[in-house]
């Protein structure tokens, strides 16, 4: 069964919706600012406070070990969520564990790519006790060509998050790519960072795809 979400998303008095952890949740719209680098390196950051939230370590462009495994951890080091594809499945599926696990029974959600055509790609968000998968808990659409994405609840038009470009000089001369993500209220901000690791999971894997067969 599909995740009840409640009508008004956007609303400060909305249920919270905790994905990861309730922690996560705040009773008002959350502003990160996503710095990332080439081999899936993430620096997540409140906007309002400058604080750090989240790290992700990549796996390497190029690499293949752990079938590019990627950690979310917070600010101190902690693993928040560990994400990767699953087996076989040529990264049309990702699932997210719990800490650093990667066993069944920590499984919190999986994606499933329903389509990807020049690099604009579609989601299907699961969560772990929607085992029959015929109705998403949320649904993505995402544009790689413009650096953006908005994340809806279920098949509905109520849009929970929206990713978007932002290009400072430093970021360009650094060899990094910022951007903005926006977070209504009480949605799991750590749920969301966590699809947005997955999109460019995605991304590298259909960019290293074009490589080999250029090679």
């Amino acid at each position: 069964m599909a995740y009840a979400y409640p009508a008004a998303a956007a609303s400060s008095s909305a249920p919270t919706v905790s994905i990861v952890g309730p922690q996560f949740c705040a009773p008002h719209r959350v502003e990160l600012a996503v710095t990332s680098s080439a081999g899936g390196d993430f620096v997540v950051t409140d906007v309002n406070s400058d604080n750090i939230l989240f790290k992700v370590k990549g796996s390497g462009f190029f690499s293949m070990d752990d079938h590019d495994r990627r950690v979310l951890i917070d600010a101190t080091g902690n693993p928040i969520v560990t994400l990767q594809p699953k087996s076989m499945s040529l990264h049309d599926r990702w699932q997210v564990f719990r800490g650093d696990s990667s066993e069944s029974s920590d499984l919190i959600f999986t994606t499933k790519r329903t389509s990807m055509f020049q690099l604009k790609t579609k989601l299907h968000v699961f969560l772990a006790n929607n085992t029959k998968e015929d109705v998403c808990d949320f649904k993505v659409k995402s544009s790689y060509s413009e650096n953006s994405c908005v994340i809806y609840a279920g098949q509905s038009s109520t849009i929970v998050a929206q990713k978007h470009k932002k290009h400072t000089v430093q970021s360009v001369l650094a060899g990094k790519d910022k951007f903005m993500v926006t977070v209504n209220p009480n949605i799991d901000y750590a749920f969301i960072v966590a699809l947005i690791v997955i999109l460019d999971g995605l991304y590298t894997a259909a960019l290293q795809e074009v490589l080999e067969n250029l090679i």
